[in-house]
């Protein structure tokens, strides 16, 4: 029996060594280093930066366009029946007016050329490398804005894990005080001074905040897998966010166009561009091209067979000038021009928009930030009237109602300074991206 309760004791002992040991090993994150893991394995953001490529690699096609072109090109054809002419008879010394059906030429034809073009000047061309070089930059723009949603998905889902540990740790200390009053009722259901329904009360009590610690716990465990699955982590990944939730000193932060306004301006130059190669698409273009190849010509038959090869070769300058295509040019402007219309709306209600959104999220720091310290006094001004009242109750000078109603008193203190610093979060991130420094 005493070697049974030494083993008992021995495997109690290594179970708690290997209970801590795993917790060891679970690694706390900062939110810093969320956000910077986020910025390298995020789906999102993988898919932003691969169309950032493309668009580098459409601006080095539009470019391309400039580089001379040469082109091989083969052909063969067998006549089954050759081709006729017509002959005009005052030619050999006939009538003029009169004509003679001629078949002539060989059955087998065949020609190789090497055919060579190189633009010297093509508006719409220059114009689409213009274009092009806009629109990668409007893409880059596009993979900060991508960038810009994962910190503020990270920063929220980080933020409301903090937010349940806090009110788990609330729920877990007002856990402990209804248990320290479960036993003081029952001391005094004991004693015949309370009811059974008072102490019926207080268990009841209990068992809610239970379900509640164990909703919060839940709550928690799928916060962090959303996050882990923001920043591209496999969902098994092991990880804990601290307790502590810093609250920073009221910073100045230097205002900057923020990502949207950026993003409007980009698309209106890049319209601005479109416009003026629509409008230069009636210049005319001019290009050299030049060929050199053989011809050959073949006949199998009597009284001799043969294939014989002739070189030819040309070089020249070619000059395109658009007259009238059905005032289909003159359709895009208009389009373009409204386009352009739409675009300047469009970026004077960002401005406006970003200027009410950053002035709202600074008053609402600042009532947020008051609401903090005053709830932060509250809750220790309710616990002190909760822990006098559990004494008085268990000296018999207070009633079961009294102590229920501060406990009540504590939990909207403890739900109230929760509440402030959900706000005082929101808006520090909404500060932070209408002043163009979410990324900064």
């Amino acid at each position: 029996m005493l070697v049974n309760t030494h083993t008992l004791k021995l495997t109690l002992v290594l179970m708690i060594l290997f209970s801590f040991q795993a917790q060891a090993q679970v690694k706390t994150w900062t939110l810093q280093e969320c956000l910077d893991t986020a910025m390298v394995q995020n789906k999102n953001i993988q898919i932003t930066k691969n169309q950032s490529e493309i668009a580098l690699l459409k601006n080095q096609e539009a470019m391309a366009q400039l580089l001379p072109k040469l082109f091989l090109q083969g052909d063969y054809r067998y006549f089954t029946e050759l081709p006729f002419q017509l002959m005009p008879q005052s030619a050999f010394g006939g009538p003029e007016g009169v004509f003679r059906e001629i078949q002539f030429g060989v059955p087998h034809n065949i020609s190789a050329n090497l055919t060579f073009k190189m633009p010297l000047y093509d508006a719409q061309v220059m114009g689409g490398i213009k274009a092009s070089q806009t629109y990668q930059e409007l893409t880059y723009l596009q993979e900060g804005k991508t960038k810009e949603q994962v910190y503020l998905e990270v920063s929220n889902l980080y933020y409301n894990a903090q937010i349940l540990k806090n009110k788990l740790a609330f729920i877990q200390q007002n856990l402990d005080n209804s248990r320290k009053l479960e036993k003081n009722t029952r001391l005094l259901y004991e004693e015949t001074i309370a009811q059974r329904t008072d102490w019926d009360k207080v268990l009841l009590q209990i068992q809610q905040l239970e379900s509640a610690a164990l909703q919060v716990e839940s709550q928690y465990e799928t916060v962090l897998k959303a996050l882990k699955f923001v920043m591209g982590l496999p969902l098994d990944t092991e990880m804990d966010i601290p307790f502590n939730i810093r609250i920073s000193e009221s910073e100045d932060w230097s205002t900057q166009k923020t990502l949207d306004e950026l993003i409007q301006e980009k698309k209106q130059h890049l319209s601005l561009q479109e416009l003026r190669t629509i409008k230069n698409s009636r210049i005319p273009s001019l290009a050299l091209y030049g060929n050199y190849g053989r011809t050959g010509f073949g006949f199998t038959g009597q009284p001799e067979s043969f294939l014989n090869f002739y070189p030819v070769s040309f070089i020249g300058v070619q000059l395109n000038m658009p007259i009238f295509n059905g005032l289909v040019t003159h359709k895009k402007i208009s389009q373009k021009k409204i386009e352009l219309q739409n675009n300047q709306i469009q970026q004077e209600l960002i401005m406006q928009q970003t200027d009410m959104l950053q002035q709202n999220a600074l008053l609402q720091s600042q009532v947020a930030k008051s609401q903090l310290k005053t709830s932060q006094q509250q809750i220790q001004m309710a616990e002190s009237v909760y822990q006098r009242m559990l004494l008085q109750q268990q000296e018999g000078l207070a009633s079961l109602t009294e102590v229920l109603l501060a406990d009540n008193a504590l939990r909207d203190a403890q739900q109230l300074y929760l509440n402030a610093m959900v706000e005082y979060l929101k808006a520090n991130l909404d500060i932070k991206k209408t002043s163009g420094n979410l990324l900064n």
